[in-house]
């Protein structure tokens, strides 16, 4: 019998491969993006000092209240450009990108274009 691991087991497995070819630094932290099924997380991390450096969802009122849905494309796209100004604010142009083990598609690519486009280089 073949037992095939369940998506989220198999979505950390591949976050963890990941983790280990990435880090992030103070000058040019790592860009972590989640995905939930009704939000859209993003947060940029100092790894070297284990530190939250700035955080963007779906879930901070002045995001949601401008969307009609927080799990679609536009709200991955409303993250992405909030993550964007509140690192370019402190004065973070670069960034390494973590696709936290998603697909490089669909909300999590609106996120990552969406950043790019407000600055944010990766």
């Amino acid at each position: 019998m073949i037992k095939k691991p369940n998506r989220a087991a198999a979505r950390i497995k591949r976050h963890r491969r990941i983790r280990n070819k990435i880090s992030g630094t103070a000058q040019q932290p790592r860009l972590a993006v989640f995905r939930s099924n009704q939000h859209m997380y993003a947060q940029l991390i100092d790894d070297t000092a284990h530190n939250t450096i700035a955080a963007a969802s779906t879930m901070e009122s002045e995001i949601a209240s401008k969307l009609s849905s927080t799990s679609n494309v536009e709200a991955a796209q409303a993250v992405g450009e909030a993550i964007a100004k509140k690192a370019l604010e402190k004065g973070i142009t670069e960034a390494v990108f973590d696709r936290g083990g998603y697909i490089y598609h669909g909300k999590v690519k609106a996120l990552a274009e969406a950043a790019r486009e407000a600055g944010l280089q990766f």
